[in-house]
């Protein structure tokens, strides 16, 4: 059964106030909170089996590798990888974004061409067009309509041999949009031979993930928004793409041999695993995997969709407030401004003294911002231990800051 009490009561930090109010924590989009299990994993591994992995006989050592290493398993298993040296553990999915981008390098020359969406994190544009400089290549833009829908007709028109590289998010997290990425990626397979980037950074924590369905050939995502720690991330390979480039890292634990003449690669995944790994972390990662199995994917998919009509409803009562993408598929968010008033940030402070914290500003989407002619919005963004309850408070406090302000 779903029990939304006894998952919030997993949640310690959610027990506080702020400002005198129970918190309402409606930033998820930014970072989830972190349930006793995840915490108590981290504490664990710091408290019991510190030690550095893949590296020492002594049986700390041992016992982190093993348990790191199941961690390894239990991502593959959570978004259906092929191999479980097709997950590779990074800081996060900017890092997995930079890293493909790097390696993608030698790939790419002058005259070939990027495409990328209009929905994009600033970590899903600024990556390629730094490889855009150093290689000479174009980045090309798929476009978006009034309701954030992006316009597939794009593609029909600009992918070609000249295409290398397709990345796109598939959930964004400005908006919430869930874009067709299935679409997306049959039009790239049968009309070009790029590779296909997918950014899971907002999808992850919100709906079940097959990679090997989707057909993508890299997939990344951080721990931080699914309730494990920050400094946590996933990059998902196919192997015979993971063979093909290039490392980003040199250092420890990637090599097979070494020497002041050559360096030979490690086999996968160490090969992109350079230096001490987030090991804590990585472990806390696989127990943020089993918490949400545990509920059931399709149940916390069921709950947030739920809080996101309820949440859209209700704010929409409100004269003059305007929500972003309204009209679009969406999961996780919902994106709004008050008309009269200028700054979101005014908002999120009044909120704020409320004890509601929501997300202001650009969202690290500016061109997604300057295309809407605003500076920014307010962002409530939901996961599985918010409340009606709480949506109602946000309604309040966003009358409340309407009249105030106007």
């Amino acid at each position: 059964m779903f029990d939304l009490q006894n998952i919030r009561k997993q949640f310690p930090i959610l027990s506080q106030k702020i400002n005198g109010k129970d918190l309402v924590y409606l930033d998820n989009a930014a970072t989830s909170q972190k349930p006793v299990p995840v915490l108590d994993s981290w504490q664990k591994y710091y408290t019991e089996t510190n030690a550095n992995v893949h590296r020492g006989i002594h049986t700390l050592s041992q016992i982190a590798t093993e348990e790191m290493e199941l961690s390894r398993q239990k991502v593959q298993k959570f978004i259906n990888a092929k191999n479980h040296f097709e997950v590779i553990f990074t800081k996060g999915t900017t890092e997995g974004l930079n890293l493909i981008a790097y390696s993608l390098t030698n790939w790419i020359k002058a005259g070939d061409e990027i495409i990328i969406s209009h929905l994009e994190h600033h970590s899903n544009i600024v990556p390629w067009q730094m490889l855009c400089e150093r290689t000479g290549a174009k980045l090309k833009v798929i476009p978006m309509d009034e309701n954030g829908t992006l316009q597939l007709d794009y593609l029909d028109d600009n992918l070609s041999e000249k295409t290398k590289i397709v990345s796109v998010n598939q959930v964004s997290n400005a908006l919430g949009i869930v874009n067709p990425i299935e679409q997306i990626i049959a039009k790239t397979r049968a009309n070009s031979n790029a590779f296909i980037v997918i950014d899971g950074a907002q999808s992850v924590p919100h709906q079940k993930i097959d990679v090997q369905k989707m057909d993508c050939d890299f997939f990344v995502f951080s721990g931080h928004k699914m309730y494990a720690p920050m400094g946590t991330g996933i990059l998902y390979g196919k192997e015979e793409v993971l063979k093909k480039i290039q490392p980003f890292h040199g250092g420890g634990e990637m090599i097979a041999t070494c020497t002041f003449e050559k360096t030979t690669y490690a086999d996968l995944p160490f090969k992109f695993e350079a230096g001490t790994p987030n090991v804590g972390g990585n472990i806390a990662l696989g127990a943020a995997i089993d918490f949400m199995e545990n509920i059931g994917q399709q149940n916390i998919q069921n709950h947030e969709n739920a809080l996101l009509d309820y949440a859209q409803k209700k704010l929409l009562e409100i004269d003059g407030l305007k929500i972003y993408g309204e009209k679009a598929v969406r999961t996780g968010v919902v994106s709004f401004n008050l008309e009269g008033v200028g700054i979101s940030s005014d908002v999120g402070m009044i909120l704020d003294k409320l004890g509601i914290a929501v997300r202001t500003g650009h969202h690290c989407t500016q061109p997604i911002m300057n295309f809407f002619n605003i500076a920014g919005t307010v962002r409530a963004s939901f996961a599985v231990y918010n409340t009606f309850e709480e949506i109602d408070i946000l309604a309040d406090g966003v009358r409340k800051a309407q009249r105030m302000l106007s």
